[in-house]
């Protein structure tokens, strides 16, 4: 029986974004930067011929035009994260990456040191 196992690799981006829809006074609803963190999660069963689950280019070449869509970028003006959240944010990501990378189960985005949201659970 194969045994599965689970990858993970980090991207940082820098990018701005106010949150639309919040009450006026809160600090998110203004136009702020963060440095966001995305690790993906990957699982699946190792590939005997090559000793792995899956290439880590493959995964890189994947992220990488999402990557330039969202980085030094204003969140909002990226279709679909006109509302950019963590949570919306690890969705879009997800989603978008999810056709190239089958084996994807998570994405993470971190916009602080202390806070994160993984999409999905």
């Amino acid at each position: 029986m194969s045994q599965n196992f689970e990858l993970k690799t980090q991207y940082q981006i820098e990018s701005a974004r106010f949150l639309p829809h919040l009450p006026e006074g809160h600090p998110c609803k203004r136009i702020h930067g963060h440095s966001f963190k995305i690790i993906l999660t990957l699982r699946g069963p190792l590939l005997p011929h090559v000793g792995w689950v899956q290439d880590y280019h493959e995964i890189d070449q994947t992220m990488k035009p999402l990557l330039a869509a969202l980085d030094h970028r204003l969140l909002n003006e990226v279709e679909g994260l006109e509302n950019p959240t963590s949570e919306l944010l690890a969705q879009w990501i997800f989603d978008h990456a999810k056709a190239k990378l089958p084996l994807l189960k998570s994405v993470t985005v971190m916009e602080t040191p202390t806070t994160e949201c993984t999409y999905p659970v």
